[in-house]
């Protein structure tokens, strides 16, 4: 008896989803589903600010110990930082040859090895050319197996000279060079600029560099550490560091760097440190929310925020600091911040892999991580694979099956008739609407700089007029069938390719969600 009644429930279950599958209604509900992700998936991003969906910032990696030793830097090295800035001022409009000419002895008079390395690149129908000057202080207690950089470009990232950022760079390493108790080398670079100079030194460190443009390392260290830069440009005192963190296409570097500093600046000097520019934060949810956007918006577009981004692809955690406001903060206690984070960095036995490398800061102490901030992008993504899914049972039936619904009502048990996909014209049209693609990705890539806006308001327009005109040229030889497909199979790519993008770049992602919503 137990078993017939377990068999009818079954049947009974059976037929029930047989009878919603067969009910023409279902497929009216997948456009507000996608609906609903797409707002769920908004309404997500706007909770994240929120204490019950952030968490407070902690350091894992204990072997960091952070702001737990006494810094020393100031004193006499006041009067070396002025004899130093002196000789830099001097360099003022000389040419980049010029000033590695001048800062070169000066390195080698701290007992170090010095060396240069040129490159050309060639971008937008510009020639950017340059030589790079860098010296490595070898560790008393290493084996030139690790080591640490101190980035100190002339020019930063808003084109303004770093008078301040490279005689402390200077002052910094002749300090490190009485100090015996490193154990990873030390390296400062000198760069003409912020981007350029950066990447070609990093790419010829890991041997990543094309012979042709960018010359090779003559001398080289150990595996890279970490990277802090310096952009001191500034003048006066000030009463508050920025801390600049977003790299090259997204990649962030490992959250315990940042939290390290904040914990030896704000903690251990009481210097404020500010995230995103925002140079005043209440720590309430408006301004979280702002400081958050701005991360994310960096992060989706995926430009070098300082001389700090070109390592950071290179698995080198690597940030920019930089003071702003009036105080009564010295170059002693920025040079103090740097200091600290040098020893802080030198504890490590490994290199830093306990905390996250994918999370939104909404300010120096509360965080999201990926697991918590992730399910938004994906709601959006999930919406274009619901509409997928619907429109390729719509291209199974028949082309009149709209017109005879209500026919079918009146009998539910009449089977759905299936209809047989023809695929080769809808995939052929969706592979070559993408390796067309290909061609503008060539002429952005090649075009001069004044080329480059006219092209993107072409291809702009060619992106809102294409649809229409091929809708207008294809239609008469497409059938509803092969109209479904092709927005099926072109929702599916677009979900998949958001989901998988998600997790690597999720701002990106989100961002190209939103504005494909529409369609």
């Amino acid at each position: 008896m137990p078993r017939l009644l377990g068999e009818n429930s079954g049947n009974l279950y059976y037929a029930t989803v047989l009878q919603l599958r067969r009910d023409p209604r279902m497929l009216k509900l997948p456009p507000y589903i996608s609906l609903l992700c797409i707002i769920v998936g908004v309404a997500w991003l706007f909770l994240l600010p929120l204490n019950e969906y952030s968490r407070r910032t902690y350091i894992s990696e204990n072997a960091l110990l952070p702001g737990q030793v006494h810094t020393y830097f100031g004193g006499s090295d006041q009067n070396v930082f002025r004899a130093y800035k002196h000789e830099v001022n001097e360099l003022v409009g000389k040419s980049n040859t010029e000033f590695n000419d001048k800062l070169e002895p000066i390195l080698k008079g701290l007992g170090l090895k010095t060396a240069r390395q040129n490159f050309t690149y060639h971008a937008a129908g510009y020639t950017i050319s340059g030589e790079n000057l860098y010296a490595i202080l070898q560790a008393p207690r290493g084996d030139a197996t690790e080591a640490i950089v101190l980035v100190a470009a002339w020019e930063n990232i808003k084109h303004e000279l770093n008078r301040n950022g490279v005689p402390l760079a200077l002052t910094l390493l002749r300090y490190f060079k009485r100090w015996s108790l490193w154990s990873k080398d030390i390296i400062l670079l000198l760069t003409p600029d912020s981007i350029t100079g950066p990447q070609a030194w990093v790419d010829a460190y890991h041997d990543a560099h094309d012979p042709a443009r960018v010359a090779s390392l003559p001398i080289k260290s150990g595996l890279l550490q970490g990277a802090i830069a310096i952009d001191y440009a500034q003048e006066g005192r000030f009463d508050s560091v920025h801390v600049v963190y977003d790299g090259v296409n997204g990649q962030l570097p490992n959250l315990d760097l940042i939290n390290s500093i904040n914990h030896i600046a704000g903690g251990q000097m009481g210097i404020r440190v500010a995230l995103q520019e925002m140079w005043r934060h209440n720590g309430q949810y408006p301004d979280r929310l702002r400081t958050m956007l701005r991360g994310m918006l960096k992060q989706g577009l995926g430009l070098a925020s300082g001389a700090h981004s070109s390592f950071i692809p290179y698995h080198v955690d690597a940030v920019t600091i930089s003071p702003f406001g009036e105080g009564w903060q010295d170059e002693m206690a920025m040079g103090r911040v740097v200091e600290g984070t040098f020893r802080s960095l030198n504890n490590l036995l490994e290199h830093l892999h306990q905390s996250f490398f994918f999370y939104l800061l909404m300010e120096t102490e509360r965080f999201v991580s990926i697991g918590t901030y992730l399910p938004s992008a994906m709601l959006v993504a999930a919406n274009f694979t619901i509409m997928a899914i619907a429109l390729w049972v719509k291209s199974g039936q028949p082309d009149g099956a709209a017109k005879k619904d209500e026919a079918k009502k009146a009998d539910e048990s009449a089977p759905t008739p299936a209809v047989e996909r023809d695929l080769f014209l809808p995939l052929g049209l969706v592979t070559l609407i993408h390796a067309i693609s290909l061609i503008p990705l060539y002429l952005f890539n090649h075009a001069t700089e004044g080329l480059l806006t006219p092209l993107f308001t072409l291809f702009t327009l060619l992106t809102i007029l294409l649809p229409a005109l091929l809708s207008h040229f294809l239609t008469p030889s497409l059938t509803i069938q092969h109209l479904h497909l092709l927005k099926s199979l072109s929702l599916l790519l677009l979900g998949t390719t958001l989901s998988t993008l998600a997790t690597l770049n999720f701002a990106l992602a989100l961002l190209i969600g939103l504005l494909s919503s529409p369609i």
